[in-house]
């Protein structure tokens, strides 16, 4: 095998380990660079980000992305509303994001508080500045194949471009695969599955009902656990040489009253059989803000004059 790509290294067990925060820094830098050409041209892109109630999970990823937006010299928008705030006002706020030519990317943080109507407000946000991808009209691009006038969910690009570049360094072709996608969420299983689809892949999305899943997944050159189910991926379903990436993050108590994060996959496990596998925390999560960012700069450059 030639030289390995920095993401990926050896884990001494078998497997590589595909390391998501170096991956994600490529991604960044790639932005950082975007976004000074696209100021040079008399754009900023621009990020609002809308948090309703105090989740301090929430409250964390939000500051998350707004640090990231800031630090790369976006103009960066934080709204905060409360928890009991009107559907009308959160509407009526997003309208306003829509109307402001200075914000390309708009982003509701989920789950919202009880009461307001997540789809209701998802939908209202212009599709050209949904840098989420999640909105019926880009779900509906991606679904038809028509992947470059999409903005594209984040996670699942991440993931796919894991997929692509660990199987480049592997010396595979994504084309003509078997890919077997755990899950079919529409946040993250189904455009996973399309998107492995475009690259042609032959794709099998799997789920609770699916009869005999060791079985199907064990088929599979590539794994995509989405499940939210700790560790429910045993190593003895993976098929030698897989490629593994593992969205889950799942909070597992332990005996001293506290818990670990832990994937959809028993990594301990799949490291003796994988060829190469991401890590929970560590690997896919890494990526979904900085290409959060990525479809960001892709808005604010669609909004340049023809």
């Amino acid at each position: 095998m030639t030289q390995l790509p920095d993401f990926l290294r050896p884990s001494g067990e078998g497997a590589l380990v595909i390391d998501g925060k170096i991956a994600a820094g490529a991604v960044v830098e790639q932005a950082r660079r975007a976004t000074a050409d696209l100021i040079a041209r008399g754009v900023r892109p621009g990020l609002a980000v809308v948090l309703v109630g105090d989740d301090p999970a929430s409250g964390v990823y939000v500051r998350s992305k707004s640090r990231m937006a800031a630090d790369l010299g976006f103009h960066s928008i934080q709204r905060n509303l409360p928890a009991d705030v009107a559907q009308a006002t959160l509407n009526a706020l997003i309208d306003d994001l829509n109307a402001d030519p200075a914000v390309h990317g708009i982003l509701v943080q989920l789950p919202l508080p009880k009461g307001l109507d997540s789809a209701a407000a998802l939908e209202r946000i212009d599709p050209r500045k949904d840098v989420d991808g999640i909105h019926p009209v880009n779900a509906g691009l991606l679904a038809t194949g028509a992947t470059a006038r999409a903005l594209l969910p984040c996670t699942p690009v991440g993931s796919m471009r894991l997929i692509e570049q660990t199987a480049q360094a592997l010396g595979r072709s994504v084309a003509g695969a078997e890919a077997v996608v755990i899950g079919r969420s529409n946040l993250m299983g189904k455009p996973m599955a399309q998107l492995l689809l475009a690259a042609n892949a032959t794709v099998t999305v799997a789920h609770s009902r699916t009869r005999d899943l060791p079985g199907v997944v064990r088929r599979a050159d590539i794994v995509v656990a989405a499940v939210g189910q700790p560790e429910m991926v045993r190593g003895d379903w993976i098929k030698p040489g897989a490629i593994v990436i593992d969205v889950g993050i799942n909070r597992v108590p332990t005996a001293d009253g506290k818990y670990r994060l832990a994937g959809d996959v028993a990594y301990g496990e799949a490291l003796k059989t994988a060829g190469a596998i991401t890590p929970v925390p560590g690997g896919v999560g890494q990526m979904t803000v900085p290409l959060l960012m990525a479809n960001t700069i892709e808005a604010a450059r669609r909004s340049l004059p023809a």
